[in-house]
């Protein structure tokens, strides 16, 4: 008979990772699943941006509610990260003894971000490690590049497969099995930031002489600001407003050098509210004004 699983982690907004995906992939095996939240993530496929880590009465009162009621024999932890949730966690643990416990570590993301201090970890090792069946180690992941939400499947699968009843070893053999038959990208998200770059490079070399303002451009994209600069930043390394000045910069540095335009009509060709405008703006970026630019360079 299937027992119930109970997961305790992080959420993930994208479904990747997190509860959110230890739900979908233990359904998805046939188990039963239950959940707490420690830590509500704002995230999307170019990462976290944002933690707001649950205090430990609230993770608490999630915790015992499901314990009194579903009884869960398997759980499965992944992240923590404060001292009080920790040393919460393994009280209750400590005094409702499940058949089985789980730990995934979650310290990194898969882009190399620290997610759990080593204070929390020094907490989580001396507490609450000696408490659990198994601890999954970086070692027990598939060699190769770390797909997201790959510990979350094996430790998900490893959860379901103790949960019928089966061995640790026998458990961990089956969940490996089952990761293996995953298409490759089973937890990647709709990652449209490659087009959604080259969506914004389109619109600046239309709209640059009339818009300088990144919020014009995340208006036409309909994306917020916040998002577009993490796109810019993940591919170009660059935020979207260096790419907007570098575009009306070079078109200065053009007609300047290629024209007998007044300085007045090349400001109002490329939309600045007046010539000192232009030329604070052009100072600023070359160090130069447009003038003593253009007598530099004329030379």
């Amino acid at each position: 008979m299937k027992k119930t699983i109970l997961t305790i982690t992080g959420s993930d907004g994208t479904g990747g990772s997190g509860v959110q995906a230890d739900i979908r992939f233990i359904s998805s095996l046939g188990g039963v699943a239950v959940s707490a939240v420690t830590s509500i993530t704002v995230q999307n496929t170019l990462g976290i941006q944002l933690f707001h880590d649950l205090p430990a009465i609230v993770v608490r009162q999630q915790i015992e509610a499901i314990i009194n009621d579903l009884q869960p024999q398997v759980v499965k932890i992944g992240l923590l990260r404060r001292v009080d949730v920790v040393e919460m966690l393994a009280e209750v643990l400590g005094r409702y003894r499940p058949e089985q416990i789980i730990y995934a570590p979650v310290l990194k993301s898969t882009r190399g971000e620290e997610l759990v201090s080593p204070k929390v970890y020094e907490v989580i090792s001396r507490l609450l490690i000696p408490l659990c069946t198994i601890v999954l180690e970086p070692s027990d992941l598939p060699l190769g590049p770390r797909r997201h939400g790959h510990a979350n499947q094996l430790s998900s699968a490893v959860a379901y497969y103790l949960s019928l009843g089966e061995s640790v070893d026998v458990a961990m053999l089956h969940a490996r099995a089952y990761l293996k038959q995953l298409p490759a990208d089973y937890a990647d998200g709709n990652n449209r930031s490659e087009e959604l770059y080259n969506q914004f490079l389109d619109a600046v070399g239309h709209y640059y002489n009339r818009y300088a303002d990144v919020a014009f451009y995340a208006e036409q994209l309909n994306v917020t600001s916040r998002y577009l600069g993490q796109v810019t930043r993940r591919i170009a390394g660059r935020s979207p407003k260096s790419i907007i000045d570098e575009l009306i910069i070079t078109e200065i540095v053009s007609l300047l050098t290629t024209t007998t335009w007044p300085l007045k009509d090349v400001a109002l060709r490329l939309g600045f509210s007046s010539q000192a405008h232009l030329s604070r703006f052009f100072k600023k970026h070359k160090g130069l004004s447009p003038t003593d630019y253009q007598h530099k360079n004329m030379q």
